[in-house]
C-alpha cells in the first residue's frame, strides 16, 4: 500500500515515486525549460502539443514514446511540456523503470483526480529476461479492466522497441506458406512500442541546428563568427552535436568574451 500523504493536486503539478517510502512525494523545484527554448524539435513539438491538447480536452488521445539519438530535447521536450500545460490541468507522474511493478497502485490512487496526468519514464528500455515491462502493458492499453481516461503514459528512450533486438531473433523468423513469420521474441519487442500510438523521432543535430541552439543560449555574444567557432570545437571534442553539448558549452563559457581578439576559451 502507498504510505505517502496524499497528494494535493490543486497544489502540485509533479511527482516522483519514491520506492523506498512507496509513495509519491511532491516535487517542489521543476526544471525551468520552456516550450520556446527548445530548437531544432519543431515537428516533435507539434505532434505532442497537439496529442496533449487532445488529452487535456478530454477527446483520444495516444500515449507517447520519444525514441533516438541521447541529448536531442527528449526529456527537455517533456518538461518544457508540464510548463506549458501544467495550468490547464496537466499533472506529472515520474516513475523510475525499475518501479514500473508499481504503476498499477499508482494508476489507482488516481483515477479519480479531476486533472489529467501523464506517467513520465525517462530513459525507458528493457534487458533480455526482464518482466517489469508487463505492468506497462497493462497501464498502456489495459486488462480485463480499460485503462483509466485521465491517465496517458509519456516515454522516453533511445531505443525504438524499447527491448534488445539480437541477430539470432531474426534468423529464427521463418517463411510459412509464403508468408514471412517472425520469430515469438521479435513479436515480443515490437508489441510493448506498438502500444504507444504516437512514436516521435530524434536525431543527431546538424552543425546548422547545433549552432542554432548555441545561439539561442548566448544572447549577449556579438561575435556570433566567434561563438559558432569555439562552440564547434567543443562539439568536436565532445564527438557529437545535440542540444545537451550546447547547454554544456553555454555553462562552461557563460560570460566568456567571445570577441576576436580575445583569449579563446579553453586555451
Amino acid at each position: 500500500m502507498i504510505s505517502e500523504p496524499s497528494i494535493d493536486w490543486s497544489d502540485t503539478v509533479a511527482a516522483a515515486w519514491r520506492r523506498h517510502r512507496r509513495g509519491l512525494r511532491a516535487i517542489r523545484r521543476l526544471d525551468p525549460v520552456q516550450w520556446q527554448d527548445l530548437q531544432g524539435i519543431d515537428r516533435q513539438q507539434q505532434a505532442l502539443a497537439r496529442n496533449t491538447e487532445r488529452f487535456l480536452s478530454g477527446q483520444p488521445a495516444n500515449n507517447a514514446l520519444l525514441w533516438g539519438a541521447r541529448g536531442t530535447g527528449k526529456s527537455s521536450l517533456i518538461k518544457a511540456l508540464l510548463n506549458r500545460y501544467a495550468g490547464n490541468g496537466l499533472r506529472m507522474i515520474e516513475v523510475d523503470k525499475d518501479d514500473l511493478v508499481n504503476l498499477p497502485e499508482i494508476v489507482d490512487d488516481i483515477c479519480e483526480q479531476p486533472y489529467r496526468f501523464v506517467i513520465y519514464c525517462d530513459d525507458l528500455s528493457f534487458e533480455a529476461g526482464e518482466s517489469s515491462y508487463k505492468a506497462l502493458k497493462s497501464v498502456l492499453e489495459g486488462s480485463l479492466e480499460l485503462p483509466p481516461e485521465n491517465v496517458r503514459v509519456y516515454a522516453t528512450s533511445n531505443r525504438r522497441h524499447l527491448m534488445p533486438e539480437f541477430m539470432a531473433d531474426n534468423l529464427a523468423s521463418g517463411m510459412r506458406g509464403g508468408e514471412l513469420h517472425p520469430n515469438e521474441a521479435i513479436e515480443e519487442q515490437v508489441s510493448l512500442a506498438d502500444r504507444f500510438g504516437l512514436q516521435l523521432s530524434f536525431y543527431a543535430f546538424s552543425q546548422e541546428v547545433y549552432l542554432q541552439a548555441v545561439d539561442a543560449l548566448f544572447h549577449e555574444v556579438a561575435d556570433r563568427e566567434q561563438l559558432h567557432r569555439e562552440a564547434i570545437r567543443f562539439a568536436l571534442g565532445r564527438g557529437v552535436r545535440n542540444g545537451r553539448a550546447a547547454q554544456q558549452f553555454y555553462r562552461q563559457f557563460a560570460g566568456e568574451s567571445f570577441s576576436s581578439g580575445a583569449t579563446r576559451p579553453g586555451k
